[in-house]
Formats: C-alpha cells, structure tokens, sequence
C-alpha cells in the first residue's frame, strides 16, 4: 500500500511539475493515511479516498503546487474553515518554514486536525472556533503572512471580516475553480494580486490577493462590512 501510495504520488507530482523531497513525501503519506482512516468514521471529505487520482489531486497536489508561491520572508499561515486538513497541511508540509493556524469550527474536524498534526508533527495549532469569534482577540490581528481558504464561492463580507488576520502586504490564497475572478467582491482592503493555474486534471486555480497597507497604520481590525 505504502508503496503503491509513493508511486502514485510521485507521479502527480511529476505530472503537475513539482518536486518533493523525500520527507516530505513521507509525510503527505501519513496525512492522507490518517485521513483515510478518519474520514471512515467522520465526514472529513466527500472525495473517494481509495480509487483515482482525483483525491491525491486536489488534497495534495494543489497546495504543494501553491508551496511554491509562499515568499522566503513568510513566516505564518491561518487557514480558515481547515475541516479535512487541505490545503492548510500539505500547504504547510511543502513550506516547513511556516507556522501553521487551523480554524475550524466542528469539534469532531478539530480533533482529527489535532490528532494530524501530533502525528505529522506540525509546527501547528487548531482553534475550534468561529472565526468571528476569533476577531475579539487582539493576538489574532495581522497574526499572518498567508491566510488560505478553500471555496468555491466567498462573499464580500467573509473577505472584509478575515482581513484582519493578515498583515499589511500579506495575501490570501484562495483555491478555487479555473474561470474569471470578477465574481470576486473585493473590500478596499484587499486587491486582485494573480490567478495562477493549478492542478490541470481539476480545472483548479490559486487566487492571490494582497493586503493594502493604508497610511501609516494598517487596515482596521476586526471590522466586518456591513
């Protein structure tokens, strides 16, 4: 199984043109193991685990392909919504300078993520918590370089309230399908910074947005339009 795993990911990897190295090959494995194993008792992905390539595709091989936009100088990742873990692990599996933060809601989804990162061994934390909740707590503002989010859809409200957890000049990574981003209702906060193609198989895209720094302070915090 082990074995059969490694080819297959070898091969993605190579297909999309991405290089990984062996530990972290070794530790995608042990994620999608465990989430395999999990996703058998709780609903952590409607993916089938088992057959195709579709979920090695879209678990692992778009964050890892988006690994390779994250800056040297980028030391922190939020990860909004985490649920089964992708992109936000394999994202920070791929970038092992970054410090990772999972917020996910359900206490179940938390648990697996906990569970993930004692195994993987993650520099990592998960805060089971909305992240409305979440924008009372000064610690959290401009608390990261990179917020990742996965959806297919995210409305001007969510982007003007998540705002707050990024630093002036931090960006979003959003992970959606292939396709024009003017649906994409920005605040003034945040600009259209590339859409960068992902996994082909998928039809999948990484839109980048950055955080504009306003005057000589940054954005306001925690403050959702309205």
């Amino acid at each position: 199984m082990k074995r059969d795993f490694q080819a297959r990911l070898k091969r993605r990897a190579q297909k999309a043109g991405v290089a990984l190295t062996p530990d972290a090959a070794a530790r995608l494995e042990t994620y999608f193991d465990l989430l395999s194993r999990w996703n058998a008792k709780i609903n952590l992905t409607a993916l089938n685990l088992e057959a195709g390539d579709e979920a090695i595709d879209r678990l692992i091989i778009e964050p890892v392909m988006a690994a390779r936009s994250v800056r040297a100088s980028d030391s922190v990742l939020i990860d909004i919504g985490s649920g089964g873990g992708s992109p936000a692990i394999p994202l920070a599996i791929a970038s092992p300078n970054l410090a990772l933060t999972m917020v996910e809601v359900k206490v179940r989804k938390s648990a697996f993520l906990r569970e993930a990162v004692r195994t993987i061994g993650l520099n990592a934390q998960v805060l089971t918590s909305r992240f409305e909740a979440l924008l009372a707590d000064p610690a959290m503002h401009e608390l990261a370089d990179i917020l990742s989010l996965r959806a297919v859809r995210v409305d001007l409200r969510t982007l003007a309230g998540i705002q707050a957890f990024v630093k002036p000049k931090g960006r979003f990574f959003l992970f959606r399908p292939v396709g024009p981003v003017s649906d994409l209702e920005l605040p003034p906060t945040l600009s259209l910074a590339e859409a960068i193609p992902l996994a082909e198989s998928l039809r999948s895209q990484l839109v980048v947005l950055e955080k504009r720094p306003v005057g000589r302070r940054s954005v306001s915090r925690g403050t959702i339009a309205t």
